[in-house]
């Protein structure tokens, strides 16, 4: 029996992406089409997602007064699924990033915004817009979380749907003042510890893990860690008493856009085959950035920079990854003052550090199909997906042990060397001695480069497609039903 999946998110690529949550929303339809599930995607009219779908697009539903406003619902597809996107221009259609304005500051409003993404989510999965059914209606991340209590609280008249929450970062919470509850639509049983009241506010992924029939993190190591303080943010109490529902699936990886055989942003494509040709790309990165042509490794950094992804402590250590004989380019934005040290270091060192402060999609599949590793130091990491890109372009990771990069790739440990399976580097704790260490253990690593080339290899042949990951999320899909 084909189920039917309503997925609501804040983003999904190639619609609308600020981070790995559009690519994991925007794969899921198609690793799941294969399991006999069909997922319609639910996303808000962000402009970037009203030009996508034309004015063309049809409109199939109105909310004359949803969460205080007036929205649409149109039809679209995205890829070959169907797409449901809200058309509602007050709440969406202004400059800046979908969560912050043109300063960086949270939209004063985003209580409301993602309230009638909820809203609107649980009402198509609970028979209150006419035409839709839904088995189960799987919410991401803090922005789509209040839908599960919507359905729990407040339903529509029809036959309410399983719900399941994906915690993709929980760390992002949305935690909104409490005089926004009666506007909510929430009834007053709501408002308590067992409902969506958080310290005081309303905690909108809180709401949803509470409520959801079952909640999910995007790595296995994850969904252990936040049992704990240390990963928890506040919320490890909840995750501990819902302990049994809680698992995690790695997130996958999309061959048809993460090809390096196919990339049309690389010069020279290659295969596992014929990794020689690799070279090509390395001379591209040192002419696009700047850096002296020579054969020594040059690591790349594409990140968010900040805290959580341990770009402080890295910063500190350039100097040292200089003169062990390293080259380091860096593509990312975040904290204005670590933008500034990483600028600075590049002042430096010119010819052997170059930073580029922003985010290129294209330039991305360059630097991972030219560079000879990538660093990713996180404090905490969810899932992570720039390590499987570098597994699958050879440009060898190194990483923090930690969530889904401990999940995902396996240390070049004199074990693993010696049975030939690494496909990485993994270092405890992000401290500057632990990151200057590995750094050390991957030149001496990189200066062999038979060595080398296997561990490239083993990456390469490493299966993070979504094929497994589509096969996990069937299982709990019908697991939740009641249909293993």
């Amino acid at each position: 029996m084909t189920l039917s999946v309503l997925s609501v998110a804040s983003e999904a690529f190639p619609l609308i992406k600020t981070g790995g949550l559009a690519d994991v929303v925007g794969a899921l339809p198609e690793a799941l089409a294969p399991h006999d599930i069909a997922v319609t995607t639910l996303i808000p009219g962000f402009p970037k997602v009203m030009r996508a779908i034309g004015e063309d697009a049809p409109r199939v539903h109105h909310f004359p007064h949803i969460i205080g406003t007036e929205a649409w619902l149109r039809e679209a597809m995205i890829g070959t699924h169907r797409l449901l996107v809200i058309d509602a221009p007050q709440l969406w259609e202004r400059e800046g990033l979908p969560y912050v304005d043109t300063d960086g500051n949270d939209w004063h409003d985003n209580w409301r915004r993602f309230a009638v993404l909820a809203r609107a989510g649980a009402d198509l999965a609970s028979g209150a817009v006419p035409g839709y059914d839904f088995d189960l209606l799987h919410a991401h991340d803090w922005q789509a979380a209040l839908a599960p209590a919507f359905l729990h609280y407040a339903p529509g008249p029809g036959k309410v749907a399983k719900s399941i929450v994906t915690i993709h970062n929980i760390a992002f919470q949305g935690s909104f003042a409490a005089h926004h509850f009666p506007d909510l639509g929430l009834p007053p049983e709501a408002w308590s510890v067992e409902g969506v009241e958080y310290y005081g506010q309303i905690g909108y992924l809180k709401a949803g893990l509470r409520t959801a029939d079952a909640i999910t993190t995007v790595s296995p190591t994850y969904a252990e860690e936040i049992h704990r303080a240390r990963y928890g943010m506040g919320l490890e109490g909840l995750i501990a008493a819902r302990a049994e529902c809680v698992s995690g699936i790695v997130n996958g990886i999309d061959p048809a856009i993460w090809s390096p055989k196919a990339d049309a942003a690389l010069p020279a494509p290659f295969t596992v085959d014929t990794l020689d040709d690799r070279i090509a790309n390395k001379r591209a990165v040192e002419q696009a950035f700047g850096l002296d042509e020579d054969d020594s490794p040059i690591f790349t950094v594409i990140s968010r920079l900040t805290w959580q992804k341990g770009m402080d402590v890295l910063v500190e250590v350039i100097d040292d990854l200089v003169a062990l004989g390293g080259r380091l380019v860096v593509l990312g934005t975040g904290d204005p003052a670590l933008e500034i040290a990483f600028a600075t270091a590049a002042l430096r060192h010119p010819g052997r550090v170059a930073v580029r402060i922003g985010y290129d999609e294209p330039v991305s599949h360059l630097l991972q199909g030219g560079c000879d590793a990538i660093l990713i130091p996180s404090r905490f990491e969810p899932c992570g997906l720039t390590q499987l890109y570098g597994l699958a372009y050879a440009c060898v990771p190194v990483v923090a042990r930690t969530g889904g990069l401990a999940d995902t790739i396996i240390d070049a440990n004199e074990a693993a060397l010696a049975m030939g399976v690494a496909t990485g580097l993994q270092f405890d704790t992000v401290t500057t001695d632990n990151i200057v260490a590995v750094l050390r253990r991957t030149m001496r690593l990189y200066a062999d480069q038979d060595q080398w080339r296997t561990i490239q290899v083993n990456g390469m042949n490493a299966d993070y497609s979504w094929h497994h990951s589509g096969r996990h999320y069937a299982e709990l899909y019908r697991s939740v039903l009641g249909n293993p």
